[in-house]
């Protein structure tokens, strides 16, 4: 099995608006995916899908190769899941509650459990309801982690987490991807996905308009470049060269600021004409592409390559 996960041109309607419009999307068996998209840009709507907990308008999905409408008991058995909004009786203590979703799952070592809470220090004689919502939420990942499923599909999973816990978070998906488990994340905190993502897909508004790896997704982006010299110079010598893009000056006249767009060839030997005494280029950060494509006119529809 080559993909993990196939959409083809998912579609999902609520009355009058739209959830997700002709979704087409593979993801590849062993992969970390990073879905990345605002509130309501249609990333737990495409989960929700992909679960069977809610019906395509149109379109197909399958998912570990089988249809998750006709197939979802033992599709289930195969998937952790944490939703967006995890939820479970209050009443219960924590160890209570993960045993019983354990049995659900046809048992899972209770070492196993006690180690995945010891790691993310969470308390298993508390009760539920007394937890706070970051703890809660490491109820939901311990429950996703713990019978080490083949695909591992996370709603925002890190949404009440302390940095400190959202990191021992990251360490389990490089160990899960380590161990061969595919790994579906959707999120809209860009350091956290460019950490482990082996790719990324973009989502506006029910529609893909990126897809690539984080790597090539800054390759292709505007980096920034600043160049010093040693003497004034013009900025007219600077408006044409190939891949600057709104090259400007500061007062003084010696220090050029612009955008970088592919090869700095040019820009270096327009540079060379003149004594440069210091040069620097800044990669683009996920999160300043990621802002880029919801800017407007580069927002277009992909489809996976």
């Amino acid at each position: 099995m080559n993909n993990a996960i196939e959409i083809r041109d998912l579609t999902k309607t609520y009355g009058t608006s739209r959830g997700l419009s002709g979704l087409t999307l593979d993801v590849r068996a062993g992969e970390v995916f990073g879905y990345l998209g605002p509130n309501g840009a249609g990333k737990s709507t495409t989960i929700r899908l992909l679960l069977d907990l809610i019906r395509p308008t149109s379109g197909t999905a399958t998912v570990l190769g089988l249809d998750p409408r006709h197939d979802g008991v033992a599709l289930r058995r195969r998937i952790g899941y944490l939703a967006g909004d995890f939820v479970v009786d209050g009443g219960q203590r924590v160890r209570e509650c993960l045993r019983f979703l354990a049995h659900l799952r046809g048992g899972v070592p209770q070492p196993r459990i006690d180690a995945l809470c010891d790691r993310l220090g969470l308390d298993p004689t508390a009760t539920i309801k007394s937890l706070s919502k970051g703890n809660r939420q490491k109820v939901g990942l311990v429950q996703a982690f713990m019978h080490t499923p083949e695909l591992l599909i996370l709603d925002e999973p890190t949404s009440g987490l302390d940095p400190l816990v959202q990191q021992t978070f990251l360490e389990l998906v490089a160990d899960a991807a380590r161990s061969g488990q595919t790994v579906f994340m959707s999120s809209h905190i860009m350091d956290e996905v460019e950490a482990v993502a082996d790719r990324v897909g973009i989502l506006r508004d029910g529609t893909l308009v990126a897809l690539d790896t984080v790597a090539d997704l800054r390759a292709s982006a505007i980096r920034r470049i600043e160049i010093g010299f040693a003497d004034p110079v013009a900025l007219a010598e600077f408006r044409t060269v190939p891949g600057l893009v709104e090259p400007h000056l500061d007062p003084s006249g010696t220090i050029l600021r612009a955008g970088l767009s592919g090869t700095p060839d040019a820009v270096v030997k327009a540079a060379a004409r003149h004594t440069v005494i210091a040069l620097t280029t800044t990669e683009p950060h996920l999160d300043e592409i990621f802002h880029r494509h919801y800017a407007g006119a580069e927002a277009a529809p992909r489809t996976a390559a």
